[in-house]
């Protein structure tokens, strides 16, 4: 029922949202122009020496959208998939989310078109470094601050930040994040964006006097960001009654335990093959295996989507059954189907809130390795709350009192700070 991912169009859909925020802000025409377009757009070449002695070159990118208000702040993806116009996007989602949190970044995005599950080790490691050799000169704690997204990991950015410290003939911490805790990575950064997606649904509930008990949820991928929002939830008593990946999914009237699932899974094995109780392990009584999209049709109170762009969409939006909707990926919903889910009354709780667990945690790390210190796990954590908690709230407030959309009121948090400031960084038209 998901279609592929049409990056022709996802630029544009992503900015279409904009015109109803300009028009509510009364945004000066200096800075939506300012706002339409990305900074600048890098396209590499990516050379790697394969093991067999061949010589692949993949094509890479990386965009940094705005910088009115820090440096550049976003994830490489490694994905056969990438293209130019999705890097653009997602550094246009980055800007707004750092600023919808309040965070001292633009937004970038980086990506290699490649497929890493075809890569050795060794091989992987040459790509990641190259990459960095190739966008070196528009990098740095200052200009653009790398971290893991899609198919990239701690260690991954571990060895970006090497070849970096390399090229810089110094050792400079804060010019990537998401770094093992052993490089000056943060601790609390690989469950981060789950952890920060559960607190803003715990929000949502409490002001929809939903207990958590009650609330049953689907979750839509079972990556990293998935996993940890699943177990958190679970562990918070949310049911948890389906989850997908991208072959299959099961669901579980009685709840499912995302931990045996994972653990199962890191051993290679697909949803649909796992066994599902058995003397060492049980995941749930009476599970159902269900097609990879069937999940999205479930009628449950909460349908987290945590898998890749346009997953709903205008040909599958009137069979979702969700009661509200929890974007964890980036951009799971078009514009067309947000407008006619806002129709029928069905929340949803944006992406550019509810997956800011990751940068806002990114923001602590480049503070510690600016300073040189190291916080504990439980001060990560409590600042993460405090900070998400407190800027969630701003904005569910705004949605009530203007009566838009969470999304609306969202984007309009964030695009307020960042034409406030262009407007006050001067040669504006229309500045003071």
């Amino acid at each position: 029922m998901s279609r592929q991912t049409d990056h022709a169009n996802l630029f544009d859909d992503a900015r279409s949202r904009l015109e109803a925020v300009f028009e509510a802000l009364d945004v000066p025409a200096d800075a939506r122009e300012r706002l339409m377009q990305p900074n600048l757009s890098l396209q590499v070449s990516v050379p790697v020496r394969m093991d067999d002695g061949r010589l692949k070159v993949f094509p890479g990118w990386r965009v940094q959208y705005n910088d009115t208000l820090g440096p550049a702040k976003g994830g490489i993806r490694f994905h056969p998939n990438v293209t130019q116009e999705e890097v653009t996007t997602l550094s246009f989602w980055m800007a707004v989310k750092c600023a919808v949190v309040d965070l001292p970044y633009g937004g970038g995005k980086g990506g290699v078109q490649v497929d890493p599950k075809a890569l050795s080790r060794l091989e992987l490691e040459r790509l990641a470094r190259s990459y960095v050799r190739s966008i070196a000169d528009v990098m740095g704690p200052d200009r653009d601050i790398p971290a893991p997204d899609v198919n990239t990991n701690a260690m991954v950015m571990g060895w970006m930040a090497d070849e970096f410290d390399h090229l810089a003939r110094g050792k400079v911490p804060a010019a990537i994040t998401g770094k093992p805790p052993a490089l000056g990575g943060s601790l609390g950064r690989v469950a981060a964006t789950g952890r920060g997606a559960l607190h803003v649904l715990d929000l949502w509930a409490a002001r929809a006097e939903r207990r958590t008990e009650d609330v049953t949820v689907a979750v839509q991928g079972f990556g990293n960001a998935a996993y940890h929002f699943a177990r958190l939830a679970h562990a918070r008593g949310y049911r948890i009654v389906a989850v997908s990946d991208s072959k299959g999914a099961i669901y579980s009237e009685e709840g499912l335990d995302p931990d045996p699932i994972m653990v199962q899974k890191r051993r290679n094995q697909r949803l649909h093959d796992m066994v599902y109780c058995n003397d060492s392990v049980c995941i749930a009584e009476n599970v159902e295996k269900l097609d990879r999209d069937d999940l999205l049709t479930l009628e449950v109170d909460v349908l987290a989507l945590a898998a890749l762009e346009n997953q709903i969409h205008e040909d599958n939006v009137d069979q979702v059954r969700a009661k509200a909707l929890l974007e964890i990926a980036n951009g799971p919903v078009t514009s067309a189907a947000d407008a006619r889910l806002e129709e029928r009354g069905v929340p949803v709780i944006p992406d550019v809130l509810a997956n800011t667990g990751g940068v806002i945690v990114s923001y602590y790390e480049w503070v510690q390795n600016r300073t040189g210190e190291r916080w504990a796990e439980e001060e990560v954590n409590a600042r993460l709350a405090e900070r998400i908690e407190r800027q969630s709230r701003l904005v569910l407030e705004r949605a009530e009192r203007e009566s838009v959309s969470n999304r609306q009121a969202a984007y309009r948090q964030g695009i307020e700070r960042i034409a406030n400031g262009i407007l006050k960084r001067g040669n504006c038209q229309d500045s003071d």
